[in-house]
């Protein structure tokens, strides 16, 4: 296959990394030409604009954008629509809001495909979990990009219509909030509690078997080694928060209870008014670890 990326950060990146790694084509785009220049040198024909990517991409182009959720997403798309037609396909892999890619998808000229994305910078190497919503015949059609960009086969899912894909992620995100808050206060409790305890042999152990085993507990484990059992400087300060605010709202709107999400999106808010919860501090730095997202540390 032959895949335009727009978009060219740390997860645009890799995107166009594991498609040449499988055997396909890309034509880059970003605004940043050093960004442009780095994926040239991995083998992407580099566009110096968008204009340029679409002649390089021939009749039926696929498009994969890794721009910020929001504006930039819907400026990209009024440059592009002009250009396209009902046998193109453009892929949006941001964190972008459900409800946005709904009428994204109503209004382009091509089939659109919400995709969302989980991973982070590790899927360089293991490949994202990608969440997929929109027309099954433009998934089947880009499914080999799907297969080279995920874990596997069994790594991507069309999960149903237009907006589902950004639907999950962005119920996975708010799942991800309560599972650092739990983490966060296990181990707050183990640090002042009765023990002298060593909190990255603890994450270790658990880490080996436990019913609570998990990828963010082995983020932990890090977080530990690297900062000490105190965890150093890091801050109690966790940026981040729209995809849980839009969890929350959702759950509201659909008269479904979220008390776990809506607390741990409260204490990330709460971060940010006072200083001192250890828990928060092992969320702030646990979003380096998935996403290597600046990790906020004491003055």
């Amino acid at each position: 296959m032959q895949l335009g990326v727009i978009g060219l950060g740390r997860m645009g990146q890799i995107v166009v990394d594991r498609v040449l790694e499988a055997g396909h084509d890309v034509v880059a785009f970003d605004l940043d030409e050093e960004a442009v220049a780095t994926a040239a040198d991995g083998g992407a024909d580099p566009a110096d604009s968008l204009e340029d990517l679409l002649d390089r991409l021939g009749d039926e182009k696929r498009i994969w954008l890794m721009v910020p959720a929001g504006e930039a997403v819907d400026i990209t798309l009024s440059e592009l629509e002009t250009h396209l037609d009902e046998d193109d396909v453009v892929i949006d892999g941001g964190n972008s809001y459900f409800e946005d890619s709904v009428r994204r998808a109503e209004s382009c000229p091509a089939a659109y495909l919400d995709c969302g994305t989980s991973g982070g910078p590790a899927g360089a190497e293991l490949g994202f979990s990608l969440m997929i919503g929109g027309p099954e015949w433009a998934y089947e059609e880009c499914t080999p990009v799907f297969d080279a960009v995920a874990t596997g086969p069994n790594g991507h899912e069309r999960v149903g219509p237009a907006g589902s894909g950004h639907y999950v992620k962005m119920v996975h995100n708010g799942v991800e909030y309560a599972l650092m808050q739990a983490y966060g206060e296990g181990f707050e409790l183990l640090h002042e509690g009765r023990y002298d305890l060593d909190l990255e042999q603890v994450a270790s152990v658990w880490n080996n078997g436990a019913v609570i085993r998990s990828w963010l507990l082995e983020l932990c484990e890090e977080a530990f080694r690297e900062e000490g059992t105190d965890l150093g400087d890091v801050a109690d300060r966790i940026e981040g928060g729209s995809t849980g605010t839009w969890t929350v709202q959702e759950g509201l709107e659909q008269e479904v209870p979220l008390p776990l999400i809506y607390t741990a999106l409260g204490e990330r808010f709460g971060s940010r008014a006072d200083d001192g919860r250890f828990s928060r501090r092992l969320a702030n730095r646990l979003r380096y670890g998935f996403g290597r997202h600046e990790v906020q540390r004491r003055d």
